[in-house]
C-alpha cells in the first residue's frame, strides 16, 4: 500500500471513505425531503444514466482533454443520485427487494460505465484495464454473493463502492491538471505511466485483495454459523 492511500486505510481493514457514508446524510436529506413524492427507482436511473455519461466523456477525453472535468462532474452527479434513491425510498417508506435488487444491478452497470471506459482509452493498458475491471466486479460479487449463501451482506475490505466513486471523481481532475501542466505521464524508465492509470493499476491490485478479504471472512462466518447448528 502506497503512501498516498495508506492514510485513507482503517486498522478494521476498511477505507474510510467508505466507512463514513453517513457523514453525507446532510447533502441527501434536505434534497430527498424536497423530492420525496418522486419514485426512488426514477433517481436510480438518471444515477445510471449520468454514469454513462461519465464513461462516454473518459472514453472520449483521450482526445480531448477539457472532457475530463466534465466527466469528473459526471461521476459525483451519478454517486449522488445513487445515494439520493435510497434515502428518498426510507423517508416515502418505499423501500422494498425489487428496488434494493435493481440498485444492486445499476450500481455494477455504473461502475463498469466509468471503469471499462477507462480501460478501453488511451489512457490505459488494457491488461491492466482489465485486472481493474475484475476486481472491481469480484469486490462486489464477494459481497452480495456472501448474503446469497445465507451470510451477512460484506462490506468489508479496502475498497468499497464509495471509495471507487470518490477516486473515479478526483483523478480525472488530477489528470486534466497535469494534462494542462505538461505532465501527463509519468516516465518510468521505458514505460510511460498516466495519472488515470494510476488509478486503474490501485483499482486492479486493491480489488482483487478485498475480493479475497471478503471470501476469507465469509469463509469464517459460514464455518462459525456450522459449529453453532453442531
Amino acid at each position: 500500500m502506497s503512501a498516498g492511500f495508506g492514510g485513507l486505510v482503517r486498522r478494521d481493514g476498511r477505507m474510510v471513505l467508505d466507512k463514513h457514508r453517513a457523514d453525507a446524510e446532510f447533502t441527501l436529506a434536505p434534497v430527498a425531503r424536497r423530492f420525496i413524492n418522486v419514485n426512488p427507482n426514477t433517481i436510480s436511473w438518471l444515477g445510471l444514466i449520468m454514469a454513462a455519461v461519465s464513461g462516454v466523456l473518459l472514453y472520449l477525453s483521450w482526445d480531448y482533454h477539457l472532457l475530463l472535468l466534465f466527466s469528473a462532474i459526471a461521476v459525483i452527479v451519478s454517486g449522488y443520485f445513487d445515494a439520493l434513491d435510497g434515502k428518498i425510498a426510507k423517508l416515502a417508506g418505499k423501500c422494498s427487494v425489487k428496488g434494493d435488487y435493481l440498485d444492486h444491478v445499476f450500481d455494477r452497470y455504473a461502475d463498469m460505465f466509468m471503469i471499462a471506459a477507462i480501460a478501453i482509452s488511451g489512457w490505459c493498458n488494457t491488461t491492466v484495464g482489465l485486472l481493474a475491471v475484475i476486481g472491481v466486479l469480484l469486490t462486489s460479487y464477494m459481497g452480495t454473493q456472501a448474503q446469497a449463501v445465507g451470510a451477512k451482506r460484506l462490506y468489508d475490505g479496502l475498497l468499497g463502492r464509495a471509495d471507487r466513486v470518490v477516486l473515479c471523481f478526483l483523478f480525472p481532475i488530477i489528470q486534466g491538471v497535469m494534462c494542462i501542466l505538461g505532465y501527463s505521464h509519468i516516465v518510468i524508465g521505458d514505460y510511460m505511466i498516466s495519472w488515470l492509470e494510476i488509478m486503474m493499476i490501485y483499482f486492479a491490485v486493491v480489488g482483487n485483495i478485498t475480493a479475497i478479504q471478503r471470501g476469507i471472512i465469509t469463509w469464517r462466518n459460514l464455518s462459525e454459523a456450522e459449529e453453532k447448528k453442531e
